[in-house]
């Protein structure tokens, strides 16, 4: 069955000052909770119903794709935990994430592009000579480019999906 009306206000967030779980108001309560190796954000509305069946409420608009994949491995989580890694973000792509935010730590620190290759490529030996023609000296721009853009707010499209037009 579908059920389909505007938007609720109580569908809005209620900020977390511990980061667990929040009462917003006696029928509505805000968690964060684990399956597995996931933290997964949760709402519930009106009392514990126990073992009464659930229904979840998905908003219809540009991240409902993403929200649906959430909502299926939540529920494969639920019923065979632990909850599958998100899709979203491979091992590779986490590699690179994690070596993007150390190459801007490095840039803040000031520290030269060829200092940064050496500590994320330490199996490659970079010659001063060569460092001017090398791949990694390209490589290492193009992470710490990327990575001050997540600082400067890219962050939000992480856990985005590519749409096509």
């Amino acid at each position: 069955m579908l059920i389909l009306q505007p938007l609720p206000t109580w569908v809005a967030p209620v900020p977390a000052a511990d980061g667990d779980a929040v009462p917003a108001t006696s029928d509505v309560f805000d968690a964060r909770i684990r399956i597995g190796d996931e933290m997964m954000r949760a709402r519930r509305l009106g009392p514990d119903g126990g073992a009464a069946p659930t229904a979840a409420i998905v908003v219809l608009d540009d991240a409902t794709p993403d929200r649906l994949e959430a909502l299926a491995r939540y529920w494969r989580g639920l019923r065979a935990p632990p909850a599958p890694p998100d899709p979203r973000v491979t091992p590779q792509r986490r590699q690179r994430l994690r070596q993007m935010l150390r190459a801007v730590d490095a840039r803040l620190e000031r520290e030269s592009y060829r200092a940064i290759a050496t500590a994320l490529f330490p199996k490659h030996h970079i010659e001063a000579a060569s460092w001017a023609g090398d791949a990694l000296r390209e490589t290492t721009i193009r992470l710490a480019r990327d990575g001050m853009k997540l600082v400067h707010g890219g962050y939000r499209d992480l856990l985005k999906r590519p749409r096509k037009p």
